[in-house]
């Protein structure tokens, strides 16, 4: 007879019942004490950082519409919204996995330094902002300055781009699909290699997107804001 797993053990939370405080507390003290893995989340009625600062293996499903900073600073969790988001889902996140399956408001995933954040809809204004090695897929539009100051990571965006895409970009890729109404000061359409061509259709994969990388095209710095000169006279 095979082995068989134990059912992870699971626990629920009802905001309109119990505070979001006793949720945080739980997930950030109790959680991996009681050996709970899955947490689902009833009733969030747009509360501010749910989830925030987790630091386990934890699958945190909420289901309805979320506030500001929506699993924010997250290390190693899996946090699905099952519904929109306010500014600065998983900002700072460090690692694990951020899964927003309706629309995301400014910010999302600004600072992110590693992780994976999938945005099902389209994202406001600065997604990806000073995106420091995180991951960001949207499956819609994104708005203006988007990854401004992105200094590494990958943004995928299968929808549109607004004004500024890659505003003062470093080192991080971005991978967009459809329009872009304008570029940011130093970004530049390159051309895609095979390595970019892989790379796309791994996070696609992970996002559960079935887009063709070759639909795509690739955005990254000139690199020409790297040092500044006395007499470029402010003109880039």
């Amino acid at each position: 007879m095979a082995n068989l797993r134990p059912l992870p053990k699971l626990r629920e939370f009802d905001l309109a019942q119990c505070s979001l405080r006793d949720l945080n507390l739980f997930l950030h003290k109790q959680a991996a004490s009681e050996g709970v893995s899955q947490i689902h989340v009833k009733n969030p009625d747009g509360a501010h950082s749910i989830a925030c600062g987790l630091d386990a293996e934890l699958d945190v499903q909420i289901r309805g519409h979320v506030g500001y900073y929506v699993a924010g600073m997250n290390k190693h969790a899996s946090v699905t919204v099952h519904g929109n988001a306010g500014p600065g889902a998983a900002e700072n996140m460090m690692s694990g996995r951020v899964h927003v399956r309706g629309f995301a408001s400014t910010a999302a995933g600004a600072s992110a330094h590693g992780g994976l954040l999938i945005i099902d809809g389209d994202a406001s204004l600065r997604c990806g902002i000073s995106l420091k090695g995180g991951d960001i897929v949207v499956g819609g539009s994104v708005g203006s300055f988007s990854a401004f100051m992105a200094q590494a990571g990958r943004i995928v965006i299968c929808g549109d781009a607004e004004d500024a895409l890659g505003d003062s970009l470093y080192e991080a890729v971005i991978y967009v699909r459809g329009k872009v109404r304008s570029l940011g000061a130093d970004a530049r359409f390159e051309p895609m290699t095979d390595t970019d061509r892989i790379a796309l259709k791994s996070l696609l994969a992970q996002a559960g997107v079935a887009h063709d990388p070759a639909e795509f095209k690739r955005v990254a710095s000139a690199k020409s804001l790297y040092h500044w000169h006395a007499d470029a006279n402010q003109e880039y």
